[in-house]
């Protein structure tokens, strides 16, 4: 009887043993995807979250979309194939790939998305509140200009947060009808999109020059080619102002070099946006917390912060 109860308790002790190393063997799988990793912004979000996971000893599978709808629909049917633990998507299309959402929530896997929009099929989305940003982009951008005087703008109608941006530049503008934005240029949505800025917006700097006092940018990217145009027409810091929305140690650099234009960004915190999927990801599937302890809705929302020659030095890396 006792020889029998040392057996019975060996075979628990090594189950159990056996149970542990299977689960360890098993590390928690992610999926990340990035829509375009040639985009800083993306990228900057996709990093950070695989580095967030791989400091959880999670496994990772980082993949990039390259900017094209179809391979970013074929990168989640593959992952949801492999049936990883949850899936993180930065800048994803949730409209365009709802079908494959809809197949990962079926097969019980969490997306969590980052600045990519709201989806049934989601967790949830985690975002910058960009009606907020872009219209204290555009305040701060009006305020610089005594709420008086004309304006050229950059636009991006492609995505939803840039898309949002500009039309709180129209609403704010309708308020303050002493600026008139004279002419608008609205981005394509291509590989070469610098050059379409470069082209779109040189066109309108001839058209309108010695018009406008400044100039409003949907994103970072646009205000370094724009800034690159003045600078080339013999402009200096202060004949306008530029302002945009993004945040970087490109921008940063600008707004304190003397001779850029970039006047303000509105920073958007894209590696801690990153890090946040990651930790919500880990509070509600790994450790079963309620979503509504997380999240209220769908969308998780993080601050902006406006960025200038005032604070632009607690944003600037150090010399190395």
């Amino acid at each position: 009887m006792r020889k029998s109860l040392t057996r019975t308790l060996a075979l628990a002790a090594f189950t159990a043993q056996a149970l542990a190393a299977s689960t360890a063997a098993h590390a928690f799988d992610v999926g990340i995807v990035a829509f375009q990793m040639s985009s800083e912004t993306h990228a900057r979000v996709a990093n950070a979250a695989a580095g967030a996971a791989r400091e959880k000893g999670w496994t990772v599978t980082q993949l990039n979309a390259e900017g094209s709808l179809p391979k970013l629909a074929e990168q989640l049917d593959t992952l949801v194939n492999k049936k990883v633990d949850a899936i993180v998507i930065a800048m994803g299309k949730p409209v365009e790939t709802d079908a494959q959402l809809q197949g990962a929530k079926e097969k019980g896997i969490p997306v969590v998305g980052v600045m990519s929009g709201a989806s049934p099929h989601m967790l949830f989305d985690v975002e910058v509140n960009e009606y907020a940003t872009g219209a204290q982009s555009v305040l701060y951008l009006l305020g610089k200009m005594g709420y008086q005087g004309n304006i050229l703008s950059a636009r991006f109608d492609g995505n939803s947060g840039t898309r949002i941006r500009g039309k709180m530049l129209d609403a704010v503008l309708t308020e303050n009808t002493a600026v008139k934005d004279l002419a608008k240029f609205s981005m394509a949505r291509t590989q070469s999109w610098r050059d379409d800025v470069r082209n779109g917006m040189q066109a309108l700097f001839l058209r309108h020059q010695g018009q406008f006092t400044g100039v409003w940018a949907s994103f970072d990217g646009q205000a370094y080619v724009i800034d690159d145009l003045l600078q080339a027409q013999g402009m200096k810091k202060g004949d306008i102002t530029l302002v945009s929305v993004d945040g970087s140690p490109e921008t940063y650099r600008r707004i304190a070099d003397p001779d850029s234009l970039v006047t303000a960004t509105m920073m958007i915190p894209f590696e801690q946006m990153g890090a946040k999927a990651i930790d919500s990801i880990d509070r509600i599937v790994v450790k079963k917390e309620p979503k509504e302890t997380v999240v209220a809705g769908p969308y998780l929302f993080m601050d902006s912060v406006l960025v200038d020659a005032s604070n632009v030095q607690k944003f600037l890396q150090p010399a190395k």
